[in-house]
């Protein structure tokens, strides 16, 4: 019993000193203070590039709440560890960033650093951030700096321990964060490596993209994520050949980026918010550029084929979603599934809904399925919601045969999985 008890003071004693090395050391302490900025007005120029970066960047999305203030945060992030409350950033001297310097501003995006030092949470993605280059960082901060100062306070994140204390985030930073700015392949051309950069940096896709582990550090990069606060599933975004289908065409995934709809797919919840707010205002090059990388990414090795039970109780059950598919979908998706391109996608090899888990096709027929308004993109069309129509049991059905039929072979999902995510918010 002693000698149990003296190795558990031991690990207590190691877990303590790693903890104080990690506070005492962040990554990139090391590299020394950012290159020094003037305090010369920003040119009209440079505000303007900063506006077109914060539409990239999408930061609107977290740093403005419904119905409030441009920028004045506020917005509520809930995650598995508990709930961030964005700050405002807008230039109060009071309540915003006002105080704050063009270093100030390098160091929270760079190095994940607040002006008095604190260390901040990764759900402000500096883990992407990292790789933007100095002159973009410091055409954002001009560009705050141009906005309407809004005198409002940052309310406190609501998080639980150890996940609030700044010693349990040091040990995080430690294991999973090194600052680094993006540097360039010269093995690609440069079009793909804008399109990396883009990626990978402001438009941090991988924040949403990624899975997470259990201590919210991203894994495989753009393999496909679950995001737990809205309840939808941020599919993989590996659109190279692989997987036994082909490449999405060039123009086919640019179209999807800059307008939201395209012969192989609609941007629903979560992405077509990011396609209204923020990729329909780049221009032309950039969504190709992010298009041309996105499709060098493989697709990842494809998933055992699911061996489907052969019993007078799963034909049943298949049988009735088919019944739900001619009385309630027919109609725009086709007997053959093969939709009506652009604004009724094809169900016939569709990946959201051969995808595991089966969250987005259930939260569709649920809830419906609504494409962004864009500029091209005017008139949308739109998935009317079934929620009201169909239980939990014939959601389920529906689904099940959606994923079985057409050459679609996933797992059939449960009245109970319907269940979960019928009462879970729309917008979050």
């Amino acid at each position: 019993m002693k000698k149990i008890l003296y190795a558990l003071a031991a690990l207590i004693i190691a877990a303590a000193l790693l903890m104080l090395g990690a506070w005492l050391w962040t990554p990139g302490d090391d590299a020394g203070p950012p290159p020094a900025s003037t305090a010369v007005p920003a040119p009209a120029q440079r505000v303007s590039r900063g506006a077109y970066l914060a539409q990239a960047g999408d930061c609107m999305a977290c740093h403005t709440v419904r119905g409030g203030a441009p920028y004045a945060g506020g917005r509520i992030i809930r995650t598995g560890f508990g709930e961030i409350v964005t700050p405002n950033i807008t230039p109060d001297v009071a309540t915003g960033i006002g105080s704050w310097n063009a270093d100030d501003f390098w160091r929270a995006l760079h190095h994940g650093k607040g002006k008095d030092g604190r260390l901040l949470y990764p759900a402000f993605p500096y883990t992407s951030y990292t790789h933007l280059a100095r002159d973009d960082a410091d055409a954002l901060y001009a560009w705050l700096r141009s906005l309407p100062a809004v005198r409002q306070q940052s309310a406190p994140h609501n998080l639980r321990f150890p996940y609030n204390q700044q010693w349990a985030l040091a040990a995080w930073r430690a294991l999973y964060f090194r600052p680094g700015v993006y540097r360039v392949d010269t093995a690609q051309a440069m079009d793909w490596n804008r399109g990396a950069y883009l990626v990978q940096g402001l438009g941090h896709c991988s924040a949403c993209h990624s899975p997470r582990n259990a201590l919210g550090a991203e894994g495989a990069n753009l393999s496909g994520g679950m995001l737990d606060g809205p309840g939808w599933y941020a599919p993989a975004l590996t659109f190279g050949p692989g997987a036994g289908k082909p490449a999405w065409s060039q123009e086919d995934l640019a179209a999807f980026l800059k307008t939201g709809v395209s012969p192989h797919a609609t941007a629903s919840g979560p992405m077509a918010e990011v396609v209204r707010a923020s990729l329909q205002h780049l221009d032309d090059a950039d969504i190709n550029a992010m298009a041309q990388y996105l499709r060098s990414l493989p697709a990842a090795a494809p998933a055992p084929p699911y061996q489907r039970d052969v019993n007078a109780q799963a034909d049943a059950f298949l049988a009735a979603g088919a019944r739900l598919y001619r009385q309630q979908c027919v109609e725009c998706h086709g007997e053959n599934g093969a939709g009506q391109a652009p604004h009724y996608p094809a169900l016939a090899g569709n990946r959201a809904l051969s995808q595991d888990p089966a969250v987005n096709a259930i939260r569709i027929v649920l809830n419906g399925g609504f494409a962004p308004a864009t500029a091209g993109n005017r008139r949308p069309y739109g998935m009317p919601p079934f929620g009201h129509v169909l239980s939990d049991a014939e959601v389920a059905q529906l689904v099940s045969y959606l994923r079985s039929a057409w050459g679609n072979n996933a797992a059939p999902v449960t009245a109970s999985e319907v269940n979960r995510y019928r009462a879970v918010p729309l917008d979050q």
